[in-house]
């Protein structure tokens, strides 16, 4: 297998879309057996709260076309079990939606999360396998396989391919993440500019506007207008709350002068 995913990860490497890319993880995955492909990603898994977060990006193959619509629109993947189980843990996992079978997602299935069990058995995808990707600052991915129908035997064959299911996984999404754009990497579209994402990383660490204006060498009057700025644009009430989005969404990095 280990040839195998060599020669993927270089067809992977010449692709030069994130969709060419995931069409060919996806042929990969049905050589395994797997029948439908899903991908998220999300910058910052929950919100302070403590509610999971929709992700950044949702990629699909062969699903039910309103599946994005439910998942991220309706919020369904704020309840989705599957992804409650992922959050939790770094181990890939086989779940399956059939009543008579347990898995790891069985103590996820609550009148809560019935919607997301309801559409997943209407529409025939009941068990498959997931890989949960956590990486260094906090970000997280799922690639998950689907087998579609209730087959009995697809819980001994997805243990076959766990491993090198899981190999693949982590190949393709490092190839995936390298063509992530700011919008999908900070989840919110925001845009900051370099003097504004400048400015809030020193008010992050409690500096006023006059000690950054020292800092960088500007007016305090143009500290002000980038701070609130950047306020404006992460659509925060104060600078306060300002820091606080702008940490959310990934766009504050720690000061030179720090």
């Amino acid at each position: 297998m280990l040839d195998e995913i060599s020669a993927i990860t270089n067809r992977l490497s010449v692709r030069e879309t994130l969709d060419d890319r995931i069409d060919e993880a996806f042929d990969a995955m049905r050589m395994m057996g797997f029948e439908a492909l899903i991908y998220d990603y999300t910058p910052t898994p929950c919100d302070i709260g403590g509610q999971v977060e929709i992700p950044s990006l949702l990629k699909l193959r062969n699903v039910p076309g309103d599946m994005y619509d439910y998942w991220c629109n309706r919020e369904y993947f704020r309840i989705d079990p599957v992804q409650r189980l992922a959050m939790r843990t770094s181990v890939p996992f086989f779940w399956d939606y059939d009543p008579d079978v347990e898995t790891r997602i069985t103590r996820f299935l609550t009148d809560e999360t019935k919607p997301v069990s309801d559409f997943l058995r209407q529409h025939g995808m009941l068990a498959g396998v997931t890989v949960p990707v956590h990486m260094p600052r906090g970000d997280y991915a799922t690639v998950t396989g689907v087998r579609y129908g209730a087959q009995r035997d697809f819980m001994r064959d997805a243990m076959r391919v766990l491993a090198d299911f899981n190999l693949l996984a982590q190949v393709f999404h490092e190839a995936a993440y390298e063509l992530f754009d700011d919008t999908v990497l900070n989840g919110s579209g925001v845009r900051l500019t370099e003097r504004e994402r400048e400015c809030l990383s020193y008010s992050s660490y409690g500096l006023s506007a006059k000690e950054i204006s020292r800092i960088i060498d500007r007016s305090v009057p143009t500290v002000v207008m980038h701070l609130n700025s950047a306020a404006r644009k992460l659509g925060a009430k104060n600078r306060t709350q300002a820091v606080v989005r702008a940490t959310q969404c990934r766009l504050l990095e720690r000061p030179p002068a720090l």
